[in-house]
């Protein structure tokens, strides 16, 4: 019986996997020891050393900071964002009560607030409400009381009078955890950032 001889096998070594040095501004290429190994030298590995401890020691100041911030502190940032959010969204639209699209023949610059329908104040449940709020020129929102009557009149005009009239009859009370601020925050943000990518 005559047999086969075995067919022979090749194998192409695979070259070595390299890896960029993080020290940030080195180019150089290295082949790690293992997955720790992050640098390509003991100069590199002092300066990531010394980054690492940096930026430990500003995580550790955040937390302490977060740890340090109160409720009333967590509704503010929330208001922020959530006001930042609304000027950009209505950045395109005139004043909600007024119908100008400047206030320079009041005062110098144009200066824009988030205004809400039922203010703050008076419908604290309702501060987070995109209905409710709706960019407005400072001197209508501070100087001239919120303009509530012409706030209505626009704010028919844009949403339509069921969604003006179920802000009207919304009276349900609402008081959020310090967590639900941070998260009303973060969506908010989120939310401008993603408006202004639109924009770009």
């Amino acid at each position: 019986m005559i047999r086969s001889a075995p067919i022979a096998r090749t194998s192409t070594l695979k070259p070595a996997r390299t890896r960029k040095c993080a020290v940030k501004g080195c180019p150089t290429r290295f082949q790690p020891r293992n997955m720790m190994h992050k640098v390509c030298g003991a100069e590199c590995a002092a300066v990531h050393a010394a980054e690492e401890r940096k930026r430990l020691d500003a995580k550790q100041t955040r937390e302490r900071k977060a740890a340090l911030k109160t409720r009333s502190d967590h509704l503010k940032a929330a208001q922020v964002a959530f006001n930042a959010f609304i000027r950009e969204r209505d950045k395109d639209q005139p004043c909600i009560c007024c119908g100008r699209t400047s206030e320079k023949q009041y005062l110098t610059g144009t200066n824009w607030d988030c205004g809400h329908y039922r203010s703050t104040g008076s419908a604290p449940h309702l501060r987070f409400n995109e209905d409710n709020a709706h960019r407005q020129l400072t001197v209508c929102n501070r100087h001239g009381a919120g303009r509530a009557v012409d706030y209505r009149i626009g704010l028919i005009a844009r949403i339509g009078l069921a969604r003006v009239e179920a802000l009207e009859a919304n009276n349900g009370p609402a008081k959020w955890t310090a967590d639900e601020l941070i998260a009303i925050r973060d969506t908010y943000r989120a939310k401008l950032r993603e408006l202004k990518r639109e924009a770009a």
